[in-house]
């Protein structure tokens, strides 16, 4: 954190503005923490996520959010990572159309990292951002740089370094007020707006909230209605029920959906979690071409297209090897087939997680987009595509091998140990990992643990054989020590845990 930070970024009119927001929607939102709850029991208890009877109008009549600002209308290539001051400014300059700063799944939130992060992105909007690295020189904006959107953290978290009336902060009001506090205002006088993106919706009613908070916000700052726009990562599995419903709760500042699908296994595994019969496969075999991934890719394209929103494509999380021709020929191989698929099936823009696969992307969208993006202006009720349910909720095939077993340990164990540390974005194997990933690995061994679930081979999969391999690992590389206790109760908890962000953030 640079020097000053916390006096800069906390200054009395922030306070001031946090104290009135978070009194203002603490309680409605503690309300909705608690209907997940309810809902988790349901499903627990054999209830199926479905389309809601109440909703049925939205769903079946005939609306547009919002028309598209001129500046996010081309959304083709899109780059998302941490707010440091590195990243902000090469990903910012990198050719892509959007960068998203992500306070939330890259982004380990240690009180540094996060006044940092904002001190970063006041900078990065009003254009002086700069960085001096000592052997590779001074870092600067270009002319052109990418449009800024933020993330912030989700509704389940907090902040525990900042408190209101004895209580602590609500994460997302926290990384949400002092954006718009420091750069609203700016933003609008220069013509151009504040974007956002927001992560781990379960339910229409989250979307509400979140629409409270906008409008409150914008007359609060006295900024026009509409102005605030947000696009909504569809990353839980409840979601994809209630496209319409979250689109419509947002009409007025939303700037689409976006499919989140590492995150949408994870969600998948944990709406599941106490259904024998959904024990899912290698997470290695659960691609965007599984049934159920491939409706609720063609749900969030349809539905937005219907309703004048863009339908953002994925992550692509391979990152250029270098020293190995081959394989990084390879990587990209994939990464061209993973963006062929996504604009043939008609996303308007995708993401990368590192600066070189911008233009691989680029060219990709280019090649089969040549309009900024594939919303029709007169929707065809002839293509109209219905979810449906039975599509939505088809179980993966696939096996539990060994090495599947592994590389979840593997993989969930390094990357909550580089989080602990305060790194949440992190390089493994040629891949670069966020919370998303530490996710699924934990929650796949935990589920396989608790019902019992068999090897490939027939091997019992048990508290044994998970000892064995994590000390493997521990052994290879002691650092892992610290972390392990954590990943072990992770994996064999009673209840399955609902984010590992939770015990893991009162360790750091």
């Amino acid at each position: 954190m640079t020097v000053g930070a916390e006096k800069e970024i906390l200054t009395a009119g922030v306070i001031d503005f946090l104290g009135d927001l978070v009194r203002e929607f603490t309680s409605s939102l503690d309300q909705l923490l608690e209907n997940r709850k309810f809902r988790q029991n349901q499903y627990d208890e054999g209830l199926l996520p479905n389309f809601f009877e109440e909703t049925a109008e939205i769903r079946g009549s005939d609306w547009r959010v919002a028309p598209i600002p001129a500046d996010i209308c081309d959304r083709r290539v899109e780059i998302t990572g941490p707010p440091s001051r590195k990243m902000v400014i090469n990903a910012l300059n990198s050719g892509a159309n959007v960068f998203m700063a992500d306070f939330e799944d890259s982004l380990s939130p240690t009180w540094d990292n996060l006044l940092a992060g904002q001190q970063n992105l006041r900078d990065a909007v009003r254009g002086t951002i700069s960085y001096y690295h000592p052997s590779k020189g001074p870092y600067t904006l270009g002319e052109d740089p990418a449009v800024l959107f933020v993330r912030p953290r989700g509704l389940h978290l907090s902040e525990s370094h900042f408190s209101i009336d004895g209580q602590r902060c609500p994460a997302a009001l926290f990384d949400f007020g002092i954006f718009m506090w420091h750069n609203a205002r700016w933003l609008v006088d220069n013509r151009k707006s504040p974007y956002f993106y927001l992560p781990k919706i379960e339910h229409y009613l989250e979307a509400r909230w979140w629409n409270d908070v906008f409008c409150w916000t914008q007359e609060r700052l006295n900024i026009p209605h509409s102005t605030i726009r947000a696009t909504v990562l569809i990353e839980t599995l409840p979601a994809a029920f209630q496209l319409n419903e979250i689109l419509w709760e947002l009409r007025d500042h939303s700037a689409g959906l976006n499919c989140g699908r590492w995150d949408y296994i994870f969600s998948y595994i944990k709406t599941f979690q106490n259904h024998p019969d959904r024990i899912t496969p290698d997470r290695a075999q659960i691609g965007m071409t599984s049934p159920f991934m491939d409706a609720y890719s063609k749900a969030v394209i349809q539905v937005c297209h219907r309703r004048g929103a863009h339908a953002m494509g994925g992550m692509a999380a391979q990152i250029p090897i270098r020293g190995d021709d081959q394989a990084n020929a390879e990587a990209m191989e994939k990464v061209r087939e993973d963006k062929h698929r996504e604009v043939i099936a008609g996303h308007d823009g995708t993401w990368v997680a590192h600066p070189g696969l911008v233009a691989l992307a680029r060219s990709v969208f280019d090649q089969h987009m040549p309009s900024p993006n594939q919303i029709s202006h007169e929707y065809n009720d002839d293509v109209r595509y219905c979810p449906d349910q039975d599509r939505l909720l088809e179980h993966p095939s696939g096996e539990i091998t060994l090495d599947g077993l592994r590389q979840n340990v593997d993989v969930g164990l390094r990357y909550l140990s580089a989080w602990l540390q305060g790194q949440g974005c992190v390089p493994l194997y040629n891949l670069m990992e966020d919370t998303a990933t530490a996710e699924i690995s934990r929650t796949q061994i935990w589920q396989w643990l608790t019902h019992s679930a068999s090897l490939n081979d027939g091997t019992s999969i048990t508290d044994d054989l998970l000892n064995a391999i994590l000390a493997e690992f521990v052994e290879q590389d002691s650092d892992l020590i610290p972390a392990s206790a954590l990943f072990v109760d992770l994996c064999r908890s009673e209840k399955m845990v609902n984010f590992l962000t939770l015990p893991a953030y009162e360790r750091i």
